[in-house]
């Protein structure tokens, strides 16, 4: 492949049926951390395709029961790191 001087590069026809790729669809570039680049089709392309995805609660959540939430998340991702 050849990038054009805007940085565009052509994915071949059998790269974008693999994947399911139409035109005008997104695609991302992943960086892991090994430093190996992958291309993916974004589950989601936008906030709007976000709705509904984590389902409803059955009643909302008051402000207090969110911070607690995102407390414990926090916690938990820090205990998960250390390990």
């Amino acid at each position: 492949m050849q990038v054009t001087s805007k940085g565009q590069v052509t994915i071949p026809a059998e790269v974008r049926e693999y994947l399911g790729i139409k035109t005008n669809d997104k695609i991302v570039f992943v960086i892991d951390q090994e430093g190996v680049v992958r291309l993916r089709v974004p589950r989601y392309t936008n906030i709007a395709s976000l709705r509904g995805a984590a389902g409803s609660l059955s009643r909302p959540l008051s402000w207090q029961q969110t911070q607690e939430i995102a407390q414990e998340d926090r916690l938990k991702a820090k205990y998960e790191n250390k390990q």
